[in-house]
């Protein structure tokens, strides 16, 4: 970045460097920022740590003593080391020479402006989903990406998982599942009634697209990784039930469903929803056969992930067996997939080459998301452009 850094960055420099100079730090690690203390980043926190091949380097929020708290909480249970420093401001991370990427937990009506801000800074971006509001905005963060040589990619971690390798081997055998007819999926959640007052999802002005995009961006992303990226001709999507209109609040959906519509009769049906217990299961119905996945977002044996191809169970061996006593479905062991998608993301930034299908996945997902959405709000068909 050109010209003079702001002191707050110079500091938060030098206390990184003295860290460093007492600890056995891996100059060839990815340093990773996060812009934001969501919840979330707990749990990326302990993948980082376990990937072998990033460091945690600092946190941003818009109160710096909310970011020491963060780091120490996090600390506690997986620390780095040399730890973290703490900034006040997510200028002073984007500006910040000992950061090579970001990780963007933040509402998703605030990510284009730093996407695109965290480009232009030549920090590369992992992005929770949904990416954007709509389409025209992620299409600028991904031009900007572009345009300064950074990788983008979406914070979707069973594309890392080796499962998917296997299932892709039964989906194109010929003969397992044969010409696909019908996907069908659903991922839900029930947090309690408190959640639809307090939890940014359920605020239109934060999250537009509540459980649609909080959740039904797996299912259309697995959709459309199993049909290698064709978009459907058209849509219907439903708005099922919504979050109270509160005072100074806008009401977002809580509960999604959609179909999509294929030349010769294939359909994607796919049910999104904060109001039904916890479920995410995907089943694919073919000519020949089914394929289905009873975990497809988050495998309850993250060591060894299975699936069912006709009533026979296919399990997936992992590179490492569950300790015992361990949770086999716990996130952040050093196999589990979103370890896998911090490794892939810090091995292809470190490769000096940009992987050109990341961005494109997100782009593909976003496109369907905003149409289903569009065809709720219409109340109507809406046709996809080719």
């Amino acid at each position: 970045m050109a010209g003079a850094l702001p002191s707050s960055i110079l500091y938060a420099e030098s206390t990184f460097n003295q860290q460093k100079r007492s600890t056995k730090y891996d100059m060839k690690k990815l340093r990773i920022g996060f812009l934001g203390t969501a919840g979330i980043g707990r749990k990326n926190w302990k993948a980082i740590l376990n990937s072998g091949n990033s460091i945690i380097t600092a946190v941003a929020s818009r109160e710096v003593a909310r970011s020491r708290e963060y780091i120490a909480d996090c600390q506690r249970e997986h620390p780095f080391e040399p730890a973290p420093v703490a900034l006040g401001s997510y200028d002073e991370l984007l500006a910040a020479p000992f950061v090579d990427a970001v990780y963007l937990p933040v509402p998703t009506v605030l990510r284009k402006d730093l996407v695109i801000r965290a480009a232009q800074n030549g920090k590369h971006v992992l992005c929770e989903k949904p990416c954007a509001a709509n389409v025209a905005e992620l299409e600028a963060m991904l031009a900007a990406c572009r345009r300064h040589s950074v990788q983008f990619l979406d914070g979707v971690m069973f594309m890392h998982s080796p499962r998917l390798a296997r299932v892709r081997e039964f989906l194109d055998d010929g003969q397992s599942v044969g010409p696909i007819r019908r996907i069908a999926s659903a991922f839900t959640f029930y947090p309690g009634e408190d959640f639809f007052r307090t939890n940014i999802r359920a605020d239109a002005a934060l999250e537009p697209t509540g459980s649609l995009g909080d959740l039904g961006w797996y299912c259309i992303r697995f959709a459309l990784w199993t049909l290698r990226w064709r978009l459907p001709d058209s849509v219907v999507g439903n708005i099922l039930s919504q979050s109270e209109l509160l005072p100074g609040r806008a009401s977002s959906p809580t509960e999604f469903a959609a179909t999509l519509f294929y030349a010769g009769g294939l359909t994607v049906d796919f049910y999104a929803s904060f109001r039904a217990a916890k479920q995410q299961w995907v089943h694919v119905g073919g000519q020949n056969g089914w394929l289905r996945l009873p975990d497809f977002v988050h495998p309850s044996n993250g060591y060894e992930p299975s699936f069912e191809v006709n009533e026979r169970i296919i399990t997936v061996a992992g590179d490492a067996k569950c300790p015992p006593g361990a949770d086999p479905s716990g996130f952040g062991h050093a196999t589990a997939q979103d370890t896998r998608m911090w490794r892939n993301f810090a091995d292809q930034i470190l490769s000096g080459e940009l992987n050109e299908e990341w961005p494109g996945w997100s782009l593909q997902t976003q496109k369907v998301l905003d149409a289903c959405h569009e065809s709720a709000r219409q109340k109507t068909v809406l046709k996809l452009q080719p």
